[in-house]
């Protein structure tokens, strides 16, 4: 494989992982001065105006039809409105964040599942033993850590698993219905699309009111730029370039980053066991990765 081919290949997932994996610290930063949704809504309006202005600016082609408006719009609310919504929803009703994670972290496997029935994508016993071995390796790497039941409460459960399914769902849905919309538009539009749905979601159900601190100005300037910029234009481009299923194998790397990540910034514990798990997770996904590589072949 040539180096600008393997650079692609190997860096850019890379370096998608590790800038969705940082989303955590940056919650951990900013949500004790905003409410959830009001949070994700801020973060939204701010990350849809940068890019439409962008857009205008290099004179991105939109779509021509209604109807692929309304695809990106849906995909957006699926992968950015209800993932994250509910995933930060239920950490603030009590629900144990290493739990959340391990919820979330099926991803990969309902991901499979749905791109095998709805995309008709091929899957083999190598893309099956990659998907095992990854799922052994988030649950390691998050059990070493340590994972409390206390304030438990069915609805942050019951919003986990809505958040775990729409993520799921709309990784399937891009794939399938906004492929030939460019990048840029589309993003945009997903971010629109979830500007409409959040508002009167957090209008209803929260005060949104903001204490616009350094903390939190910190956190939403890295997660506007880094993660609803950079990381979900990546995230996007790994779907137009390969399989649905492929591409939420790399999800099961998020964990482990964000582990080595709290153990560089928060001194949390990295026990042998985590880096184990770890590795797991790692080879899980080279496993995936070279299926595809040998269906490509």
């Amino acid at each position: 494989m040539p180096r600008s081919n393997y650079s692609l290949s190997v860096g850019i997932p890379l370096l998608f992982v590790f800038l969705w994996s940082t989303g955590f610290i940056g919650a951990k930063l900013g949500m004790p001065y905003a409410e959830p949704f009001t949070f994700l809504l801020v973060r939204m309006i701010i990350a849809a105006a940068l890019l439409l202005l962008i857009a205008v600016f290099i004179r991105a082609k939109w779509p021509r039809t209604a109807m692929l408006y309304l695809h990106a719009m849906i995909t957006g609310v699926l992968i950015h409105g209800i993932y994250l919504g509910g995933v930060f929803f239920a950490i603030s009703k009590g629900l144990d964040a290493g739990i959340s994670a391990l919820i979330v972290s099926l991803q990969p496997l309902i991901t499979l599942m749905l791109s095998v029935t709805v995309l008709s994508e091929s899957i083999s016993p190598q893309k099956i033993a990659g998907i095992a071995l990854g799922l052994a390796g988030v649950i390691i790497v998050i059990s070493s850590r340590g994972i409390g039941t206390d304030g438990l409460v069915m609805i942050g459960l019951i919003s986990c698993v809505f958040s775990l399914f729409a993520i799921s769902a709309g990784t399937v849905y891009q794939k399938r219905f906004c492929a030939d919309i460019e990048l840029l538009p589309s993003v945009c539009l997903q971010y629109i699309g979830n500007v409409l749905f959040l508002t009167p979601v957090a209008a209803a159900f929260e005060t949104m009111e903001i204490s616009w601190t350094p903390h939190f100005i910190i956190a939403m300037t890295w997660l506007v730029l880094a993660l609803s910029l950079g990381a979900v234009l990546l995230l996007m481009w790994l779907l137009n370039r390969g399989s649905a299923g492929q591409v939420a194998s790399l999800f099961y790397l998020v964990p482990p980053f964000a582990a080595v990540e709290a153990w560089l910034l928060f001194g949390e514990t990295l026990t042998p066991v985590a880096i184990a798990g770890i590795a797991l997770c790692g080879a899980g996904v080279a496993l995936v990765q070279r299926a595809k590589d040998a269906c490509s072949n």
